[in-house]
């Protein structure tokens, strides 16, 4: 950890901010986001395929894309509060019944779905995706239902899903933790086949071995710890509330004229301005000091990748989490500030694919080529997840 801090003083002076922008004066936040402790729902690796029997005797091997899919449904179980890991095991049986854990498009129902990521065409009635969810049913829109993630959050429920309080999700469902796990799947699905989810528990349970171990408490040198793999890339500051200043590479630092590499992207925000996680992960450095100012570094898991996302010159009243801390994405860690060596309120954001020691690309770039979500000023939530996993 002292090799990372150093890293990102390091950084910090090899990166000078640029002078601030005209940017209107708006009313920063300074709520402390609430955060996750770290639990045995982290996922790892994800393997290019894994082979398991069902309950009946068959044989079933699932490919690097099932198994992704897979890990968005561990992931959103592990950030959704009163899940853990019976809620996530039952969800992968009915993912495994109804799609092969497929995102199944239905094109002779609705052929705009064919538009959207899929990994096939499916045909059971107007169903969709990965729990093969209806429109009709009020489950969603098909642009939503043709989203992993947003399919997850409504098979768990709860009051902070996306269908509360119909139709019913695993959360919804009275008693659901005393349910055998197939009856659990069916109380969600309500299929005409109830018997059907008991058959893959042992392949879900499989899965979830596979895919998941205990996160890293610490004291293991400098392995890094285990981070999940991101549900979601989003845009670190509000819509509306930033303009871009200083980009990715050589130029004259402001403040002393030299010329210097500028290992990140600058974006000046009013002071105050809430700052967001650009991705599900573990906070490795939450720090402050008078002369290098505020630095927040998270490594996330992205498409299989180390990824270490590093954010400075928050004063040390903006910093609203601490190392060993789990963040999703979207979460609002701290707020601009002019701490350091800068001239101005913004965030300057690095990102470094392969972890906090490895070299920075162009975030602003990176951002772009990830698909990031701009979020709107009121929308950003805290991280909603179970402590110790569950269980």
């Amino acid at each position: 950890m002292k090799k990372l801090a150093v890293l990102a003083l390091a950084l910090l002076f090899l990166a000078p901010s640029t002078a601030l922008l005209g940017v209107a004066t708006l009313g920063g936040t300074s709520a402390t986001a609430a955060v996750c402790t770290p639990g045995s729902l982290a996922v790892g690796p994800i393997p290019d395929s894994l082979t398991a029997t069902t309950r009946s005797g068959e044989t079933v091997t699932l490919n690097r894309t099932q198994l992704t899919h897979a890990a968005t449904i561990i992931t959103v179980g592990g950030q959704t509060a009163g899940v853990g890991r019976p809620g996530v095991l039952i969800a992968l049986m009915a993912a495994l019944t109804e799609s092969s854990l497929r995102m199944l498009a239905n094109t002779g129902a609705y052929p705009e779905s064919a538009g959207y990521p899929n990994d096939g065409d499916g045909s059971d009635h107007d169903s969709l995706g990965l729990f093969q969810m209806r429109p009709a049913a009020g489950w969603g829109t098909v642009a939503e239902l043709m989203d992993s993630t947003y399919q997850a959050r409504a098979f768990y429920g709860g009051d902070s899903g996306p269908n509360y309080p119909s139709p019913r999700g695993l959360l919804d469902i009275p008693g659901w933790q005393q349910l055998d796990p197939g009856e659990a799947a069916q109380a969600v699905e309500v299929s005409a086949y109830p018997d059907r989810y008991q058959n893959y528990q042992p392949v879900a349970q499989a899965i979830l071995d596979t895919l998941t171990r205990p996160a890293s408490s610490g004291g293991g040198g400098d392995e890094p710890p285990v981070v999940p793999e991101t549900t979601r890339i989003v845009f670190p500051l509000p819509d509306g509330t930033w303009v871009r200043t200083s980009p990715f590479g050589w130029r004259s630092d402001p403040i002393t004229g030299e010329r210097r590499f500028h290992a990140g992207s600058d974006f000046a925000a009013a002071d105050g301005t809430a700052i967001y996680a650009v991705a599900d992960g573990r906070v490795v450095q939450a720090s402050y000091t008078d002369a290098g100012g505020g630095v927040i570094v998270i490594e996330h898991t992205v498409h299989g990748e180390r990824v270490a996302s590093m954010y400075i010159h928050m004063w040390q009243h903006g910093i609203y989490v601490a190392e060993g801390d789990t963040v999703t994405a979207g979460q609002h860690i701290g707020d601009v500030g002019s701490s350091g060596h800068s001239t101005g309120p913004h965030l300057h954001l690095q990102i470094h694919p392969g972890g906090a020691g490895a070299d920075a690309v162009d975030a602003d770039a990176w951002l772009t080529e990830h698909g990031a979500e701009g979020i709107a000023g009121g929308e950003a939530t805290p991280a909603l997840c179970t402590a110790g996993g569950g269980a």
